[in-house]
């Protein structure tokens, strides 16, 4: 235990009993480098355990929103058969819906699951995309309120393809920053990131060219969109016995 006196410097007592006596700043450093290790370095970057359950139960959320927009009038009466029938718009527009957000979680699910830690750009770009996928319920709901009226179909039509076109984009981004940045786990194959990468990126150009498309045909557009996020939902044979092998060693470990 070190202590100061004012004529003869720093003494320091040792475990063995001995005194030491330190007559300068340089002499002290050197007595603690000696016997004391230095402190271990913080670790750097997010686990991504809190990160995946807050984004899992926003995607839940969402996706739940989706089903309180479906609701038959009150006066429908002894038309409700009719009536029921008469929601189509918002029955394409849920299934619509509803697979572009499985098909997001289930691509964040496969980015995750890839990760070996998150940094701070990681989890703001995260927070991004839970964002815009909070915000799909709306334009599902202007879709499917508008989807007979001429001009304002158009309009919805478009909005709506615009947030999935966000969503897709912010999810690849996600996934290159992850690449970019070497979070990604280093015993994941390359075969395996390039995979995931190409499985990515064909979206963004479908989502483009339906927009445009929503301009003049807009229920193909929303078929479209079901299309593309059916293409995402669908597994990929070489992903699949990827994560099946990972699964494996876990369990394994």
């Amino acid at each position: 235990m070190p202590f100061r006196c004012a004529a003869q410097g720093v003494i320091r007592l040792t475990a063995a009993g001995m005194v030491i006596r330190l007559n300068g700043r340089r002499d002290y450093s050197r007595a603690m480098e000696n016997e004391e290790p230095p402190p271990q370095p913080r670790r750097r970057g997010f686990r991504t355990g809190r990160l995946e359950a807050f984004s899992d139960g926003v995607f839940a959320i969402a996706i739940t929103l989706l089903v309180l927009d479906i609701a038959v009038a009150g006066d429908a009466g002894q038309h409700l058969l009719r009536s029921i029938g008469a929601l189509w718009p918002a029955y394409l527009a849920y299934v619509a819906s509803f697979s572009t957000i499985g098909a997001v979680w289930l691509g964040h699910n496969a980015i995750t699951e890839y990760l070996e830690h998150a940094d701070a750009a990681f989890v703001r770009l995260n927070l991004l995309l839970l964002l815009v996928v909070s915000f799909l319920p709306f334009p599902t709901r202007l879709f499917a309120d508008y989807i007979r009226q001429d001009s304002p179909e158009r309009v919805a039509v478009t909005f709506y393809g615009i947030i999935l076109l966000l969503a897709t984009l912010l999810l690849m981004v996600l996934w290159r920053y992850a690449v970019r940045a070497h979070l990604v786990r280093p015993d994941a194959a390359d075969e395996e990131i390039q995979l995931l990468t190409e499985r990515l990126t064909p979206g963004v150009a479908g989502y483009l060219v339906l927009i445009v498309a929503g301009l003049f045909l807009p229920i193909i557009a929303v078929i479209g969109y079901l299309a593309i996020a059916l293409y995402y939902i669908i597994p990929s044979r070489h992903l699949y016995a990827g994560f099946i092998t990972r699964l494996l060693g876990k369990m394994g470990g």
